[in-house]
Parts: C-alpha cells; sequence; structure tokens
C-alpha cells in the first residue's frame, strides 16, 4: 500500500495504524525525507520503505506505483493524502492556486491513472483520497483551499461511481479540523477550528473502521455531515449563516 503525505499528521498516523492492522508493505511516501524515513524505520525494515514523491508531478506518481508494484508485487491500497493550505481568495498568488489545484486536486487524478491499471485487472483495489470537510462546506478565508477540495470530492465521487461495479473501492476522508502542521498557522479561521480539533490517531481508526465497511465518506468529525445537509435543505440560510460566522471570527 501507498500512503502519499505520510511524513507528518494524517498519514503518519495512516501509516502506522495500517502497519498495526497487518499491512504487508507500506510505502511512506513524501516530500519531507527525513520525517518521511523516520516513520518507515519505526514500522520496521522489511515492513515498511520511504519513497520521496512530489505528488504534483506525474511522472514522480507514476514512478512511485511502479517502483512499488515492482518491490511488492501489486499495489492493493493508495492513500491519496498530500495537501496544502494557503490562504487567500481571487488576489492570492497565481502560484498559490495552481500549486493548490496540482496538489490538492490533480494528484488524485495522477494517483489513479497510475494505479487504475492494475487494480480493474484484478477486480480489486481501494483508493483513499483525503478530501477535507472544505470540500462538503467551504474554507473561511482560503479560496484555494475551498476550491480544490470541492473538486477532489467530485472526482472521488465519480470514481466511485464509475468503477464501484468493477472491483474498485472509494472513499473519501472528510474531516474538519485535526491537531497537525496545517492547524498551527495564526489565521482566525484556523483558530477556529482548533477548538474542536483531533488526534490524527482517532482519524485513523476511523479510517479503519470505514474502509472495513467499505463507506464512501468517511467524516471523523460527525457534525460536519449535519452541516452538509443544512446545506443542502437550505442553501440561501446555509450561505448567510456562514456570511454571520466569517464576520464573528474576524476573517474578513
Amino acid at each position: 500500500m501507498i500512503v502519499t503525505g505520510g511524513a507528518n499528521g494524517i498519514g503518519r498516523a495512516l501509516c502506522l495504524r495500517f502497519a498495526k492492522e497487518g499491512a504487508r508493505m507500506v510505502a511512506v511516501s513524501d516530500v519531507d525525507e527525513a520525517n518521511g524515513a523516520s516513520v518507515a524505520k519505526k514500522i520496521g525494515e522489511g515492513r515498511a520503505a520511504f519513497f520521496r514523491c512530489d505528488v504534483s508531478k506525474e511522472d514522480q506518481v507514476k514512478l512511485l506505483v511502479d517502483t512499488v508494484t515492482k518491490a511488492a508485487g501489486q499495489v492493493d491500497i493508495f492513500c491519496s493524502n498530500a495537501g496544502i493550505a494557503v490562504s487567500g481568495g481571487p488576489e492570492a498568488t497565481d502560484r498559490d492556486w495552481l500549486r493548490s489545484w496540482d496538489i490538492n486536486m490533480l494528484a488524485h487524478v495522477y494517483a489513479a491513472r497510475a494505479v487504475l491499471p492494475q487494480m480493474l485487472a484484478r477486480k480489486e483495489g481501494y483508493l483513499l483520497q483525503t478530501v477535507s470537510a472544505a470540500g462538503l462546506l467551504t474554507s473561511l478565508g482560503s479560496a484555494p483551499y475551498a476550491v480544490t477540495k470541492h473538486a477532489a470530492l467530485g472526482f472521488a465521487e465519480w470514481m466511485a461511481i464509475t468503477y464501484g461495479d468493477q472491483g474498485i473501492r472509494v472513499s473519501a476522508l472528510c474531516p474538519q479540523g485535526v491537531r497537525t502542521n496545517m492547524l498551527k498557522g495564526d489565521h482566525p479561521g484556523t483558530k477556529m477550528l482548533l477548538e474542536g480539533a483531533i488526534d490524527p490517531e482517532q482519524v485513523a481508526d476511523d479510517v479503519v473502521k470505514a474502509m472495513a465497511e467499505e463507506r464512501f465518506m468517511i467524516l471523523p468529525h460527525p457534525e460536519a455531515g449535519k452541516y452538509f445537509q443544512n446545506k443542502a435543505n437550505d442553501y440561501e440560510r446555509w450561505i448567510h449563516g456562514m456570511r454571520k460566522l466569517q464576520k464573528s471570527i474576524g476573517t474578513k
């Protein structure tokens, strides 16, 4: 199995939890070589290995899949977990918008292109895509994050519908605040998420349970599902409510 963004936070917790569950081989992938190698070492030689990969580069994602397939025989689970968050709206730089798009959205596409052929040939495989509750709702103060996470959820939905009858299982992981490096900023929206933040290990626990049940939507914060229902039931009211929330926390 492969976990991108495996050096820290949710990715690290997933690597360690899957190893605990008995994963035969955990490929820890990240651009953070020091922490990624540390995670692999913690799991143990012969059961894990670190692979440096910039998921915004399709050739690197393909090389990652090819290398792990050659070493382990196949990739049964691909956890497309790497992600970034930047602040701003339309005024955010093109670099921030494009990098957010490449990592938060296109990386899922690159992973699917690389690993789907072998999974479809076996009629079996699992794609776990870390999205965010921002893909269901929004992200106050960060248009690039909100937009790319909405797109990532749309892609996960499409994959689940299109390949579900061909043995491909897809889950979208959509937590709210998780105590990771991403929540260490001083942005008001970040501070709001800290109040209900959970540990990455709890997210990993929820992932294992949901994958055993082959659930599409994984909500470590169940309230996010209720907010999503409110949004669908009365979009206008939800928009006005979010405006009030934005004013109260001072993101604008």
